[in-house]
């Protein structure tokens, strides 16, 4: 993507309806894919907004992008209107804001495409998980979002990354560039391969089950990692769910699924010491509480038959799009330097084991909250 200076970052803000001028604009979050500002206004009632290049290598149609969003974020507002939050909670979705011209988004003269939506105050996101108690809000965060959009019907939105979450669709993908490449190996390498070829029949468990009829296509929120999920900087509650772009018709069990395996390894992503990574079941535990307070009436017997599998898979699946991405020379996640993606992979393959080597215990705590 190509790189803009300051000034024009300024301009570009300025291509967006607000009631204020931008005055700065400076590199906000920790996003793998696309490149996101937090631009500040000298007047208005909003004094910032978030403005984004979003990454049309991974975003093909980023029309339909902003469509689902702004379809899913209307929704959620208007489900709010209706809806009593105990304890004097808060609730907050980002909207979209409209470009000077009418449209939701605004395309430069290098044709990069930009967007911006509205930013949330007095709230802020982890990248690891900070206590039981944090656990538990980030549980509560993925049900409340689940919960607001359970009756949208899923056809209403694109799906705007085909394969997406498709686990045996990524598996056939690293079999093509597995199988194109030579001179990849290494110990950390033969780890990865052996881990994958012992597994390969992991990737079929959710597909095989929507298959079959056992669970159903519903709108998922796509990436419901622990640093999507915001949390009041006061109350330490969570109030709403950021990164809509992958938002789209799909299996609530991925979303379950990639929130565990993100909550419930304490020490994150980017651990350079991989074999020290493990799942932990008390996290588990906290996440489910939450979740569940807010997802138990839309779940059925059979949702709840797969969530330990939804658990492992997902952490076996990210593995293995970082490690084919490692393969491929990083072109889908940002590298930071050489071997970042084949480390990022030996910490999911190691998490799914840890997941693995603690079923009895997982399986136990879900059948505590049926």
């Amino acid at each position: 993507m190509n790189n803009k200076a300051p000034d024009d970052l300024i301009a570009i803000a300025g291509r967006f309806t607000t009631t204020g001028t931008a005055t700065a604009v400076q590199p906000f979050g920790s996003g793998n894919i696309n490149d996101t500002f937090l631009v500040t206004l000298d007047s208005g009632n909003e004094r910032k907004f978030v403005l984004q290049r979003l990454n049309t290598h991974v975003f093909k149609s980023p029309e339909l992008v902003m469509q689902n969003m702004r379809t899913v974020t209307e929704h959620i507002e208007a489900r709010l209107k209706n809806v009593s939050l105990e304890n004097g909670r808060r609730w907050e979705t980002p909207r979209v804001l409209r470009a000077r011209d009418g449209q939701d988004w605004f395309i430069d003269s290098n044709s990069s495409f930009w967007r911006a939506i509205t930013f949330i105050e007095s709230a802020e996101t982890f990248d690891t998980i900070q206590s039981t108690a944090h656990a538990e809000e980030v549980g509560f965060g993925l049900g409340m979002f689940h919960n607001l959009v359970s009756d949208l019907p899923s056809a209403m939105l694109s799906d705007t990354l085909e394969g997406f979450h498709i686990t045996p669709r990524y598996l056939s993908h690293y079999d093509d560039v597995i199988s194109r490449i030579r001179s990849v190996r290494s110990p950390e390498t033969d780890y990865c391969i052996r881990f994958i070829e012992k597994r390969r029949a992991l990737a079929h468990v959710l597909e095989q089950a929507k298959a079959q009829g056992k669970i159903h296509m519903r709108v998922m929120h796509g990436d419901p990692k622990i640093n999507n999920i915001l949390i009041d900087t006061a109350t330490r509650q969570a109030v709403g769910m950021i990164d809509l772009d992958t938002v789209k018709p799909g299996l609530v069990h991925y979303d379950i699924g990639d929130c565990l395996r993100s909550a419930c390894n304490p020490l994150g992503e980017e651990v350079e010491q991989w074999k020290t990574v493990s799942f932990e079941p008390d996290l588990c535990r906290a996440i489910m509480a939450g979740y569940l307070s807010q997802a138990r009436g839309f779940l059925s017997a059979a949702d709840y038959e797969y969530l330990f599998d939804a658990a492992r898979l997902i952490a076996f699946e990210l593995g293995l799009r970082f490690f084919t991405d490692h393969l491929e020379g990083n072109v889908y996640f940002k590298a930071r330097y050489e071997g970042h993606n084949l480390l990022r992979a030996l910490c999911q393959f190691r998490l799914a084991g840890s997941i693995e080597s603690q079923e009895s215990a997982i399986r136990s705590i879900i059948r505590e909250f049926r």
